[in-house]
């Protein structure tokens, strides 16, 4: 049985160059998933501590204590918006800030997607651009005439094989990553859309109770 050192060895320039860019989409598109995936984690977590931390303090009225607590939770997506709303004196300014706050928030959260994305749409066209070098080399093996048969075009089959593999190892874990990274993002806008809403109520509810 081949191995792949020998295929490797065997391959045309072209063949080698499609492999070398799949190889290196492969790596780009894993460091985002796992780069991603922490993100993402943390966010929740933190989000989950923090937000009953902040009920307790705006029920008590303790808005500095409120304030200090969207600081300590750097990587909730919670905090970062409410935080940005508490540090504001009215109500129609801390809207403004919510949705300041909100939208930084989703570009940081879609950060690395786009290259997802892309990865998993162009992977597969890579792929065939190196299956159709591979088929290219087969014919010009069997043209040269050198062998006959199987031995004749197995080089070149070898080559299509191998990029069509591997545009496929590439492009299909990006496109299944980029949908569940884009159904998280869209669960995100989803909290911080309602938390803000809910906290604007809060301060129409204290600004008419003072």
């Amino acid at each position: 049985m081949t191995s792949f050192m020998e295929m490797w060895g065997q391959m045309g320039f072209l063949a080698k160059a499609v492999v070398v860019v799949l190889i290196i989409q492969s790596v780009w598109s894993i460091s985002v998933m796992i780069e991603r995936y922490l993100a993402y984690r943390a966010a929740i977590n933190e989000s989950k501590e923090f937000a009953p931390a902040l009920s307790e303090a705006l029920q008590s009225g303790n808005m500095s204590e409120a304030t200090d607590l969207a600081g300590q939770y750097e990587k909730s997506h919670l905090a970062k918006v409410l935080g940005a709303g508490l540090q504001e004196k009215n109500v129609e300014a801390a809207g403004r800030a919510l949705d300041r706050a909100t939208a930084v928030t989703i570009e940081q959260f879609r950060r690395g997607l786009g290259g997802l994305a892309t990865i998993g749409a162009t992977a597969p066209f890579v792929g065939l651009f190196g299956t159709t070098v591979g088929i290219i080399n087969a014919f010009q093996g069997m043209t040269a005439g050198e062998t006959t048969g199987l031995a004749a075009v197995a080089g070149g089959i070898s080559e299509a094989l191998v990029a069509t593999a591997m545009g496929l190892f590439v492009a299909v874990p990006a496109v299944w990553m980029y949908n569940y990274f884009s159904t998280k993002v869209e669960s995100f806008v989803v909290e911080m859309n309602n938390s803000s809403s809910e906290f604007i109520d809060f301060l129409l509810k204290r600004g008419a109770s003072e």
